[in-house]
């Protein structure tokens, strides 16, 4: 195949089987935040406040406010201090992230794919795809 007939094949918008579902691995419904998650499920039955969870996990009050209001990921950093205080893994808190992360990438994708017609979006290029190309 040339290398005219690959670019040529690379443009062609990639029309979707089904938007109805999401696939494999992604969640139904919208999962809960991690930081929502540790307030609920360790901060209000252990009786610690937020400032006393920040002192726990060695953070600023701010991080532990932000990310139990859901306005900030549950970082790998977050997740090991979050594993070594309340006696989870790492990789449970990583999950809760990254289900949340997934979720929503989707439907966003969904969206922008519902908008087109059917047809993905082209991806957004990082600095390094930009510099490579």
């Amino acid at each position: 195949m040339s290398t005219e007939a690959a670019a040529a094949m690379s443009t062609v918008p990639l029309r979707l089987p089904s938007l109805s579902a999401p696939p494999a691995g992604v969640p139904l419904r919208a999962p809960v935040h991690p930081g929502r998650f540790l307030e609920r499920q360790y901060l209000v039955p252990l009786a610690i406040n937020q400032t006393r969870a920040a002192e726990l996990l060695g953070v600023s009050r701010r991080r532990v406010n932000e990310l139990v209001m859901g306005h900030r990921a549950m970082s790998p950093d977050t997740a090991l201090r979050c594993a070594l205080a309340f006696g989870t893994g790492a990789d449970f808190w990583l999950h809760l992230q990254a289900q949340w992360d997934c979720y929503h990438a989707w439907r966003a994708l969904r969206r922008q794919a519902l908008r087109c017609g059917g047809v993905l979006p082209p991806a957004p290029r990082t600095c390094a795809a930009a510099e490579a190309a």
